[in-house]
């Protein structure tokens, strides 16, 4: 069961909400990085392995890689809805924007 953070967008309350028992720092030299008052919200379960999360502020949405199930997901922050953006994703692994705001995705399948 894979998960993904995103910041908090309310107010933050008086008690970091992170770090939590439900999840560990796998790697302790990120730990520098880490803002103790971040909140820690999962977006969906049911994936097996998620990996290269991009974010579109202007679109306000998150998209993520599905690596076993072929596809890139899509998350709304508006309306909180998770919906498959491109299947086949042809095992897209890594995606990130350019400077002209297009997504650039990695792609094991077609070596690309």
């Amino acid at each position: 069961m894979a998960t993904l953070a995103r910041p908090a967008v309310r107010p933050v309350a008086a008690e970091p909400a992170y770090p939590t028992r439900r999840f560990k720092d796998r790697r302790s030299s990120f730990t520098r990085y880490r803002i103790g008052s971040t909140k820690i919200e999962r977006l969906g379960t049911g994936y097996r392995l998620v990996r290269g999360p991009g974010w579109f502020g202007d679109g306000r949405y998150l998209l993520w890689s599905d690596i076993p199930n072929d596809r890139i997901m899509r998350w709304d922050e508006e309306t909180g809805a998770i919906s498959v953006f491109r299947k086949p994703s042809r095992n897209a692994n890594g995606n990130t924007r350019d400077r002209q705001g297009r997504l650039l995705t990695c792609e094991h399948d077609t070596r690309r």
